[in-house]
């Protein structure tokens, strides 16, 4: 018996909406994917100026953050996995951009 590979085209991004509570990506396919800010915790702990500052990556197969250093893949997206970042590194992030806030 042979098993044949179902090959699946990801389709790409072409817009992102941030609000207070949500992640949404329009894909090329027509699909928006909506995700709770909360998996990505540097878009959660962002102002909105740093949330809607992004530039589509690789085509449209991600989305990169420059003020947050954050990337999302659309495919992550749609497989429904939340940031895969470790609470250290996420906690020293935070810790660094407290840092940066009192000083300005």
């Amino acid at each position: 018996m042979t098993i044949s590979a179902v090959e699946i085209d990801i389709p790409s991004a072409v817009n992102v909406t941030v609000t207070e509570d949500t992640l949404s990506i329009d894909l090329s396919d027509g699909r928006t994917v909506s995700v709770p800010l909360a998996w990505f915790p540097r878009l959660a702990h962002a102002t909105v100026e740093e949330r809607n500052n992004w530039r589509l990556i690789g085509k449209g197969h991600g989305i990169h953050w420059p003020d947050l250093d954050e990337d999302i893949s659309v495919e992550g997206l749609i497989a429904g996995k939340p940031s895969g970042e470790s609470q250290a590194s996420f906690k020293k992030w935070l810790n660094q951009r407290q840092s940066r806030s009192t000083i300005s």
